[in-house]
Protein backbone atom coordinates (compact mmCIF):
# COMPACT_ATOMS: atom_id res chain seq x y z
CA UNK A 1 0.00 0.00 0.00
CA UNK A 2 2.79 2.40 0.90
CA UNK A 3 4.51 1.69 -2.43
CA UNK A 4 1.35 2.62 -4.37
CA UNK A 5 1.06 5.93 -2.50
CA UNK A 6 4.75 6.66 -3.05
CA UNK A 7 4.42 5.82 -6.75
CA UNK A 8 1.42 8.20 -7.11
CA UNK A 9 3.21 11.00 -5.27
CA UNK A 10 6.28 10.44 -7.48
CA UNK A 11 4.16 10.99 -10.59
CA UNK A 12 2.60 14.10 -9.07
CA UNK A 13 5.93 15.62 -8.07
CA UNK A 14 7.41 14.79 -11.49
CA UNK A 15 4.71 16.91 -13.14
CA UNK A 16 5.50 19.81 -10.82
CA UNK A 17 9.07 20.07 -12.16
CA UNK A 18 9.81 22.79 -14.76
CA UNK A 19 9.21 21.63 -18.32
CA UNK A 20 6.53 19.08 -17.41
CA UNK A 21 3.66 21.49 -16.97
CA UNK A 22 0.67 21.34 -19.29
CA UNK A 23 -0.74 24.63 -18.01
CA UNK A 24 -0.09 27.79 -20.00
CA UNK A 25 0.25 31.08 -18.14
CA UNK A 26 -2.45 32.58 -20.36
CA UNK A 27 -2.28 36.37 -20.33
CA UNK A 28 1.51 36.38 -20.57
CA UNK A 29 1.90 33.33 -22.85
CA UNK A 30 -0.54 32.67 -25.69
CA UNK A 31 -0.89 29.42 -27.56
CA UNK A 32 -0.22 29.30 -31.30
CA UNK A 33 -3.46 28.48 -33.06
CA UNK A 34 -3.70 25.81 -35.72
CA UNK A 35 -3.73 26.87 -39.38
CA UNK A 36 -7.31 25.59 -39.60
CA UNK A 37 -8.52 27.66 -36.63
CA UNK A 38 -11.48 29.89 -37.47
CA UNK A 39 -11.28 33.12 -35.52
CA UNK A 40 -12.12 36.72 -36.29
CA UNK A 41 -13.06 37.59 -39.87
CA UNK A 42 -10.99 39.94 -42.04
CA UNK A 43 -11.65 41.56 -45.40
CA UNK A 44 -8.62 41.33 -47.68
CA UNK A 45 -7.57 44.76 -49.00
CA UNK A 46 -6.08 45.51 -52.41
CA UNK A 47 -4.10 48.62 -53.37
CA UNK A 48 -6.97 51.10 -53.48
CA UNK A 49 -9.95 49.30 -51.88
CA UNK A 50 -11.17 45.99 -50.51
CA UNK A 51 -11.07 42.88 -52.69
CA UNK A 52 -14.80 42.17 -52.22
CA UNK A 53 -17.01 42.52 -55.32
CA UNK A 54 -20.34 42.43 -53.43
CA UNK A 55 -21.56 39.22 -55.06
CA UNK A 56 -23.81 38.39 -52.05
CA UNK A 57 -22.56 34.80 -51.78
CA UNK A 58 -21.34 35.15 -48.19
CA UNK A 59 -24.69 36.32 -46.74
CA UNK A 60 -26.48 33.72 -48.85
CA UNK A 61 -24.55 30.73 -47.48
CA UNK A 62 -24.36 31.98 -43.89
CA UNK A 63 -26.52 29.69 -41.74
CA UNK A 64 -26.69 32.25 -38.92
CA UNK A 65 -27.63 35.13 -41.25
CA UNK A 66 -25.16 37.42 -39.53
CA UNK A 67 -23.64 39.07 -42.65
CA UNK A 68 -25.14 42.19 -44.23
CA UNK A 69 -23.94 43.43 -47.63
CA UNK A 70 -25.16 46.41 -49.64
CA UNK A 71 -23.57 46.89 -53.04
CA UNK A 72 -22.65 50.05 -54.91
CA UNK A 73 -20.73 50.92 -58.07
CA UNK A 74 -17.74 53.20 -58.38
CA UNK A 75 -17.03 55.54 -61.31
CA UNK A 76 -15.26 52.72 -63.22
CA UNK A 77 -18.39 50.53 -63.04
CA UNK A 78 -16.91 48.08 -60.53
CA UNK A 79 -19.14 46.72 -57.78
CA UNK A 80 -17.99 47.10 -54.21
CA UNK A 81 -19.69 46.73 -50.82
CA UNK A 82 -20.94 50.12 -49.65
CA UNK A 83 -22.00 48.43 -46.40
CA UNK A 84 -20.43 45.21 -45.11
CA UNK A 85 -21.26 44.15 -41.56
CA UNK A 86 -20.80 40.96 -39.57
CA UNK A 87 -22.63 40.51 -36.27
CA UNK A 88 -20.25 38.35 -34.24
CA UNK A 89 -22.87 37.67 -31.58
CA UNK A 90 -24.84 35.69 -34.15
CA UNK A 91 -21.85 34.19 -36.00
CA UNK A 92 -21.15 30.49 -35.40
CA UNK A 93 -17.66 30.65 -37.03
CA UNK A 94 -18.47 27.88 -39.50
CA UNK A 95 -16.32 29.34 -42.29
CA UNK A 96 -18.91 28.91 -45.06
CA UNK A 97 -18.58 32.59 -45.99
CA UNK A 98 -14.85 32.16 -46.60
CA UNK A 99 -15.37 29.02 -48.69
CA UNK A 100 -18.12 30.62 -50.80
CA UNK A 101 -16.19 33.78 -51.72
CA UNK A 102 -15.17 33.54 -55.40
CA UNK A 103 -12.45 36.20 -55.15
CA UNK A 104 -11.06 35.16 -51.74
CA UNK A 105 -11.88 38.56 -50.26
CA UNK A 106 -12.78 37.20 -46.82
CA UNK A 107 -10.59 35.20 -44.48
CA UNK A 108 -10.65 34.05 -40.89
CA UNK A 109 -7.70 35.02 -38.71
CA UNK A 110 -6.34 33.32 -35.62
CA UNK A 111 -7.63 36.06 -33.28
CA UNK A 112 -9.62 34.49 -30.48
CA UNK A 113 -9.74 37.16 -27.77
CA UNK A 114 -13.13 38.59 -28.70
CA UNK A 115 -14.58 39.47 -25.30
CA UNK A 116 -16.02 42.95 -24.88
CA UNK A 117 -18.41 44.90 -22.65
CA UNK A 118 -20.92 46.40 -25.11
CA UNK A 119 -23.08 44.63 -27.69
CA UNK A 120 -22.32 47.33 -30.23
CA UNK A 121 -18.63 46.37 -30.18
CA UNK A 122 -19.48 42.97 -31.69
CA UNK A 123 -20.82 44.50 -34.90
CA UNK A 124 -17.86 44.57 -37.26
CA UNK A 125 -18.21 47.07 -40.09
CA UNK A 126 -16.20 47.18 -43.29
CA UNK A 127 -13.66 49.58 -41.79
CA UNK A 128 -13.02 47.33 -38.77
CA UNK A 129 -12.78 44.23 -40.96
CA UNK A 130 -10.15 45.84 -43.19
CA UNK A 131 -7.75 46.44 -40.27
Amino acid sequence: MFTAIAKGLGITFKHMLPGHSTTVQYPAVKLKMSDRFRGLHRLVPTRDREKCVACYLCPTVCPAKCITVEAAENDKGEKYPRVYKIDLLRCIFCGYCVEACPVEALEMTDAYELADYRRSDFEFTKERLLK
